[in-house]
């Protein structure tokens, strides 16, 4: 497995692992897909701004992926991030998702941030495990902030602290 920053060529393997969790799973809430277009689109202006987006991927195909964003739009949170990270259905649970995690993670110390968060769909509890085993602390939750498949979905909240930076 080879963990890279993603290009244009990737968009339509990552629009498909994201239309996957759309459809069929509580991880993404929404309930449109998108085409290749849509993720070009989106890697570049994610990478514009400075923000990475990385693929998991071997010779053959890319099997995941992984970006993190703004948190919040306000001066204040700028050294704090929010991160995704999605792998193909027929991956899940083979290792994927923790070296995205882990590239992510050193990629978001690397660019001096302070805090990543991760909101979870609270029934999640692969992905929740996950981020606990990679020093997340869950931090809040969420009742009835979500819905999808005509129910009421629940967020959790996680965070992990990248530094022990005293100040700012």
């Amino acid at each position: 497995m080879q963990i890279r920053n993603a290009t244009a060529g990737d968009a339509a393997a990552i629009a498909a692992i994201y239309n996957d969790a759309v459809l069929h799973t509580t991880a993404i809430w929404n309930d449109v897909t998108v085409d290749a277009a849509n993720r070009a689109d989106w890697i570049v202006q994610r990478q514009a701004q400075g923000f990475p987006v990385l693929v998991a991927c071997d010779a053959a195909a890319v099997f995941g992926y992984a970006s993190y964003g703004p948190f919040r739009a306000f001066d204040g949170y700028r050294m704090t991030v929010e991160h995704s990270v999605y792998v193909d259905a027929t991956r899940r649970g083979s290792g994927t998702g923790r070296h995205l995690m882990q590239a992510l993670i050193k990629q978001a110390q690397t660019d001096g941030l302070h805090v990543m968060v991760a909101a979870i769909e609270a029934g999640n509890a692969a992905s929740i495990r996950l981020h606990q085993q990679l020093g997340f602390q869950q931090t809040g939750l969420m009742p009835q902030v979500g819905q999808k498949f005509g129910r009421w979905l629940d967020l959790a909240m996680l965070q992990l602290r990248l530094n022990d930076r005293a100040t700012p």
